[in-house]
């Protein structure tokens, strides 16, 4: 788990761009529409929108955008209608890649998908391709702020938590993903600064690239996948370098 967690995207996107900013809010506003179109705007009863409300403070969205999407989304007459959409495929080697999507528009992000899959080396497959190759997780990532780590142990599991990954600056904390809104309330009931809160989709094993044009191919693709505004998540079993790592 260590060095995979998505946090390490989250950790470059505090030093992002205004442009980027941009981008990561449109990602996060499109989940908190969602949500709040099932859940209601009240994050008092809206455990998910109460994770997308702390997501948007980790990357610095100010609070009055934050209001401000929340009336929006709640507002009779609302015409934001996002249809969730999954893609599987492979990128260069073989690299089992899975693209979560929010969209108005499923041709064009269907389309513009397949196009960053043939362009950089890849291929989308059909549903279940990859997928079988992942296993879904609730992590938790914390601030370590040089917690023992027996404690920071024995906090995890009476949060819920299965197991944890203690790194230089963070703990990473697994669960399962029906535990993640309660195990980061718990969490911060304990006093931890809790950084990252999800449900994510983790490898059971990874595959290396040793040709250099395969690494330029792959790191394009997720570089695309990213900055495209329908694609909320991407996940892949690449053991990535040190120096160059992405979710």
């Amino acid at each position: 788990m260590s060095g995979h967690s998505k946090w390490n995207n989250i950790k470059r996107r505090k030093e992002a761009t205004d442009a980027v900013k941009a981008k990561i809010f449109t990602k996060i506003g499109r989940e908190m529409i969602v949500c709040i179109k099932e859940g209601g705007p009240d994050p008092n009863n809206n455990a998910r929108l109460r994770d997308l409300i702390a997501k948007a403070r980790s990357n610095n969205v100010p609070n009055d955008n934050i209001d401000r999407l929340i009336k929006k989304a709640s507002g009779e007459g609302s015409k934001n209608n996002f249809e969730s959409m999954v893609y599987e495929g492979y990128g260069p080697s073989g690299v089992a890649v899975i693209v979560e999507c929010l969209t108005d528009n499923k041709n064009r992000t269907a389309g513009d998908v397949r196009h960053y899959f043939d362009k950089f080396g890849g291929n989308l497959g059909t549903t279940g391709c990859v997928s079988f190759q992942f296993t879904d997780k609730g992590i938790v990532v914390v601030e370590n702020t040089g917690i023992d780590e027996d404690q920071a142990m024995e906090d995890c599991f009476d949060c819920g938590g299965d197991d944890l990954t203690v790194e230089e600056d963070t703990i990473v904390m697994e669960c399962a993903p029906a535990q993640v809104h309660a195990m980061r309330e718990a969490l911060t009931e304990k006093g931890y600064n809790v950084l990252s809160a999800e449900a994510e989709k983790v490898p059971s094993s990874y595959v290396s690239l040793d040709d250099p044009e395969d690494v330029k191919k792959m790191q394009e693709l997720l570089d695309h996948l990213e900055e495209n505004d329908d694609v909320q998540n991407v996940y892949h079993n690449w053991e990535m370098p040190e120096d160059g790592e992405s979710f």
